[in-house]
């Protein structure tokens, strides 16, 4: 089954050490976890965090509350991610979330993995060319195989650093599959990188986790759209 790799640092530049936040009582990357495990088709989940000082308190969180964690290089995530491969394999098909998407969709990453699994592609992704799902509700699907040819090939800085971009930008090399929903979502910010970002997913999670632990993405938008202060908190789409 696939494993899931979480990418996660503490030296962001816009909101530095927002992974350990407080929502709703813990640091904000176990409720994502939390939300992540609810996923039917994961196996895993292992955190990949560089192994800079900077990212001890992140690693001492989460081995503590038993996630196992590959720490790599800071700058180059895509090593990162082939050396979590390695050390957790071995493993066919990888997931790729981040640690900034507090309000992951299980389903979602499920129905991603499905539509992987019945077109046998190489790389499957819900931000195709046009995005309909909210920013912080991506989820990358890939084969572990493809991805090491991407390390052993590239040399781009952006693939280093961005992980993926080798595998949809050959198409002709790789087979690429996108999914898409009928609504327009695609401009929706449900993403953590700035002060705004964790004052918005700070209030859904007091409004809706105590008597809805699970709750939906759809429990996300009808709460929202009965809250106007927050329809378009810090200038961006919520809803």
């Amino acid at each position: 089954m696939p494993l899931a790799i979480l990418q996660a640092r503490m030296s962001s530049t816009r909101l530095p050490g927002k992974v350990l936040a407080d929502l709703a009582g813990a640091p904000m990357i176990l409720r994502q976890i939390e939300r992540l495990k609810r996923s039917t088709r994961l196996e895993r989940i292992v955190v990949a965090t560089s192994d800079q000082a900077s990212d001890d308190p992140l690693a001492v969180c989460l081995i503590a509350a038993d996630i196992p964690v590959h720490r790599g290089p800071l700058d180059d995530v895509l090593a990162r991610y082939v050396g979590a491969i390695e050390a957790f394999g071995p493993v066919r098909t990888v997931v790729r979330l981040t640690a900034d998407c507090p309000l992951a969709d299980p389903d979602l990453i499920d129905e991603t993995l499905a539509l992987h699994a019945r077109s046998g592609a190489d790389y499957t992704s819900n931000t195709p060319t046009r995005r309909s799902y909210a920013k912080g509700l991506d989820v990358e699907v890939f084969e572990s195989v493809a991805l090491k040819i991407a390390a052993d090939e590239t040399v781009d800085p952006y693939d280093h650093e961005h992980v993926t971009p080798f595998l949809y930008r050959h198409p002709n090399r790789f087979k690429v599959e996108g999914l898409e929903q009928t609504a327009d979502e695609g401009d929706v910010r449900w993403t953590v990188d700035r002060p705004d970002d964790l004052d918005f997913v700070r209030a859904v999670y007091d409004a809706l986790y105590a008597a809805k632990p699970a709750f939906t993405s759809d429990d996300v938008r009808t709460f929202v759209r009965g809250r106007p202060d927050l329809a378009n908190l810090g200038g961006d789409r919520r809803v």
